[in-house]
């Protein structure tokens, strides 16, 4: 089969954020059995050496580039270019980044391959390449949308958290553009992946009529390896981008909010903050006692496996988190939100506990210091997490299904998969 991946995220190396991962480890395992066709888009930070990497990795590989951010120095005209495109997009319920990303190119490649018959699916990887797909493309070769997580619920959820970093913007753009443009876009197409059933309920509200397949994100089971042993101590972890709002949110909520106590009940206790491009809000959290910032890191894994514990305190964002899978395949105690445990059943009547939940404060100190004081409790959910993560989330698993989704057999053999993990949970 042919298949056409387009991407505007650049897929490698494949530890860059969520949508680097998932892209990737889905062509990877397609690539096995089809030809695919990436087409994506790079800026100046992707090297020459990670473009022939990624290239052995597809049939084929088509790249452009990404639009130019706009000239900041020049603040007046800024402006009036953002006004312009905030416009723009109420009208046309088009996200400015969607339409800013926007290749007339990449539409030209696309529009060439349905016309002349080059393949036979066409994947959007993340909703932002949506935009290249025409309604009519659906009548001629199957259309399949991965939808990473829903822009609507994501910004939502940003507002209600108070985490929006422009509250009043975004309140027009959910009222004025977000639900319209996923209501759109998803009559599309042949057929809808997410990562979550949370993910799937909130585009049945816009579209009950839709048939909406869910397919978990994996891990890497080579590079997440499960930790040899305990480590001891009072060390916790939180990793993730942290130029990412979620996660600048996730920290400061920790850092203020959480650690204060637990360092009153355990002195001791460190809480490191892992992940590139840390804003300089994040960067402030450094004069907070016990915090460290270690910006990128050459092996998530090891400084997992150096840990006594992983928080994942996400108050916002929808979609499966990688952060929170990799930690529980490195067999490292987790302690996460709802929002960091989206996708996954940890605990339950006749569920072994993989992973301790916590929304408030109070909630965290409390699960914290229970594993801080007991090590049979951190290697029972050690334990557990691990075998959990072998068993259902793998990209083997993923891949099969996503293949699955893009051959056809969406009503039969993917339905199964679900079917089998629900039997498993």
């Amino acid at each position: 089969m042919r298949i056409l991946m387009i991407s505007s995220t650049f897929p490698y190396p494949p530890t860059k954020g969520g949508t680097e991962v998932r892209t990737f480890n889905l062509l990877k395992y397609l690539q096995r059995e089809h030809d695919v066709t990436l087409v994506t888009q790079y800026n100046k930070n992707v090297a020459d050496t990670e473009v022939e990497e990624l290239r052995k990795w597809v049939s084929e590989l088509i790249l452009f580039p990404l639009p130019p951010e706009p000239n900041q120095t020049v603040r007046l005209l800024n402006i009036l270019a953002k006004g312009r495109r905030f416009v723009e997009s109420v009208i046309k319920a088009i996200p400015a980044n969607v339409l800013h990303r926007y290749s007339p190119e990449i539409q030209s490649i696309v529009d060439d391959y349905v016309h002349n018959g080059k393949c036979d699916v066409i994947t959007c990887e993340h909703s932002v390449n949506e935009i290249y797909i025409r309604p009519e493309f659906k009548h001629s070769v199957k259309t399949l949308i991965d939808i990473h997580s829903s822009v609507y619920g994501w910004t939502r959820d940003h507002l209600q958290m108070g985490a929006s970093a422009n509250a009043w913007r975004d309140r027009l753009y959910l009222s004025l553009v977000l639900k319209r443009y996923e209501k759109r876009y998803c009559s599309k197409f042949s057929d809808i992946v997410v990562t979550t059933e949370d993910d799937r309920q909130e585009f049945l509200k816009l579209r009950p009529d839709l048939d909406i397949q869910v397919i978990p994100n994996g891990v890497d089971l080579d590079i997440f390896t499960p930790r040899v042993g305990d480590p001891g101590g009072y060390k916790l972890i939180f990793v993730g981008a942290m130029d990412a709002s979620h996660n600048i949110d996730a920290a400061r909520f920790f850092a203020i909010e959480v650690l204060p106590e637990v360092r009153r009940r355990y002195p001791q206790t460190t809480f490191i903050i892992a992940g590139a491009r840390p804003t300089p809000e994040v960067m402030k959290l450094g004069e907070h006692p016990g915090v460290k910032i270690t910006g990128r890191v050459s092996s998530i894994a090891e400084y997992l496996h150096q840990s006594t514990i992983c928080v994942v305190p996400l108050r916002t964002g929808f979609g499966i988190k990688n952060k929170t899978l990799e930690a529980m395949a490195a067999g490292v105690p987790v302690v996460a939100s709802d929002r960091g445990l989206e996708g996954l059943v940890v605990d339950g009547t006749d569920i072994p506990l993989r992973a301790f939940r916590g929304n408030q404060p109070g909630e965290y100190v409390d699960a914290i210091s229970k594993l801080f004081a007991n090590p049979q409790l951190r290697s029972e959910l050690s334990h557990n997490a691990r075998e959990f993560i072998e068993n259902q989330f793998t990209w083997e698993r993923a891949g099969e299904g996503y293949q699955q989704v893009c051959v056809g057999k969406v009503n039969t053999g993917n339905k199964k998969i679900q079917s089998k993990i629900s039997e498993e949970t």
